[in-house]
């Protein structure tokens, strides 16, 4: 009987093998036929089925890379060391490593911290100096992080990512920016600040016809977590062009925080149409802080200066009541929006070549004590951070670093609604990989252990506190492989002259 049950057992094996060869091979030949009539790839009719195995490496190669081939400092937009000092700041392990650094300190551009031969001793340490933002408001802000979270719009993360930075900003005591995608019940669940940003598009605080609605402003500043607002003229992922929202990430819900009809990819202009000069920036910056009482600055990635020079000349001759009362510097390094390739490759300047000359612009007219300054652009790690500090910045923002602390992996499918990690994606079942609440807790551990680093290379340098870094505490590797003061070395950027003035009416 056994032997007859396991003869059986082997035939049926047998003839399930048979078939499954038989389907391969009719779905081989079909394949191979389809490959050799078609005419859209000569690679597919020349190399007909064999062919096809391009496409499968070249996707695969992406991840292969990553984890098997790139050495640790050399991958991009961030390689595997910055990636894992974040998740390890997040998960409050231990950073401290052993036998050397593997940064290549010779390398043009590397920045280097000038230690002092007396650093600070931690019985003299201070704490953070805080800076009032929007003095002269009926609600100015005093912010008690150097380190926040940058904008990233409900819609471009999911309803989960949003949450728990919500969640871990109010354990860390930073703000959270909404970027361009309106205020949602996410954003409020923690408890945090937030500063509210109004993109080209006006979303979640626009009327019927898609401008600026007055009640909708008062209805936001009403809200006491609503401590800023931010109007965004441009951004480093894409500089000269709106926000982009797949029609495949709008749903229902965020359609709604938006105002705009669900289904259909959420464009934004990109510019605001009623600002086409310095003077109309301020005339509307002017008019939110009016609406609102609260602080109201712009945000902005720099190509050229002249438009800057002109606001700053502006301000002058108007008062410096009517200046921003800050502004968010983004590099053109590219971030964490989709974006059409030509652009986030090769449009807008570095933060390292832009921010330097902001700040003394800033000083040059009078102004650095009345507009607050704000970093933006692959400021990641501790050195990036306290580099920011060197070269002028008061705060410094942050939109793919906690993307890393929520578990990011650098997939690089933001944009298809596929993240493995449940961060840029609006599956439910991807979304069930991510917990606010286990997730807010790394938020809190990467801001406090990044503000500890911060802290320890301040004191290495003979500061009591980050805020008193300067451009006399680093040096930045030239071109030549020679060290040179950050004070000398940015005296020789001069600003990027352009056209002043786009006239809105054409």
């Amino acid at each position: 009987m056994a032997s007859d049950f396991a003869l059986e057992m082997l035939s049926a094996a047998a003839l399930l093998l048979v078939f499954c060869i038989g389907v391969g091979l009719l779905v081989a030949a079909i394949l191979f036929a389809l490959d050799i009539t078609q005419t859209r790839s000569a690679v597919r009719r020349n190399y007909p089925l064999i062919g096809r195995f391009r496409y499968l490496f070249e996707h695969l190669g992406t991840f292969f890379r990553q984890y098997f081939y790139a050495a640790d400092r050399e991958e991009m937009p961030f390689n595997r060391e910055q990636r894992s000092w974040i998740y390890r700041a997040a998960k409050n392990l231990d950073n401290t490593a052993s036998f050397g650094s593997t940064q290549d300190i010779h390398k043009p551009g590397t920045v280097l911290f000038a230690n002092s031969a007396f650093p600070v001793l931690e019985r003299d340490a201070l704490p953070t100096t805080p800076l009032v933002i929007g003095p002269d408001t009926d609600n100015p802000y005093a912010p008690e992080s150097i380190f926040n979270v940058s904008a990233m719009s409900f819609g471009a993360i999911s309803k989960v990512a949003v949450e728990a930075l919500s969640r871990g900003a109010r354990l860390a005591n930073c703000w959270l920016n909404t970027g361009e995608g309106g205020l949602s019940s996410y954003h409020l669940a923690g408890g945090c600040d937030i500063v509210f940003q109004i993109g080209t598009a006006k979303y979640g605080v626009r009327d019927a016809s898609g401008q600026l609605s007055d009640a909708r402003l008062r209805e936001l500043a009403d809200m006491p977590q609503v401590r800023m607002f931010e109007l965004k003229l441009s951004q480093g992922a894409k500089a000269g062009k709106g926000g982009i929202l797949p029609a495949n990430k709008v749903t229902s819900e965020i359609a709604a925080t938006r105002g705009i009809l669900p289904g259909v990819a959420s464009i934004s202009p990109n510019r605001h149409e009623e600002i086409g000069s310095p003077g109309e920036l301020l005339d509307l910056i002017g008019h939110i802080r009016a609406v609102s009482g609260k602080p109201v600055g712009i945000k902005a990635v720099f190509g050229e200066f002249g438009w800057f020079g002109s606001l700053l000349e502006e301000v002058k001759r108007r008062g410096a009541a009517s200046a921003p009362d800050f502004i968010t510097v983004d590099g053109g390094e590219g971030g964490s929006g989709a974006a059409p390739v030509s652009l986030m490759d090769f449009v807008g300047l570095p933060l390292g070549d832009s921010l330097p000359v902001v700040v003394d612009l800033l000083i040059a007219t009078g102004l650095r004590d009345r507009i607050r300054v704000i970093a933006s652009g692959k400021l990641v790690n501790p050195g990036d951070v306290a580099w920011a500090l060197c070269a002028g910045a008061d705060f410094i923002v942050s939109a793919r670093g906690f993307m890393f602390a929520l578990g990011c992996i650098q997939a690089m499918r933001c944009a298809e609604n596929t993240c493995p990690t449940g961060i840029t994606t609006h599956n439910p079942r991807l979304q069930k990989g991510l917990d606010p609440a286990d997730k807010s807790v790394r938020v809190q551990h990467y801001v406090e252990n990044l503000l500890h680093e911060v802290a320890q290379i301040a004191h290495s340098c003979g500061a009591r506190e980050p805020r008193e870094l300067s451009r006399a505490h680093a040096l930045i590797i030239a071109e030549d492989g020679v060290p040179v003061p950050l004070e000398h070395f940015y005296a020789r950027l001069a600003p990027v002259t352009g056209p002043q003035r786009l006239d809105a009416a054409q």
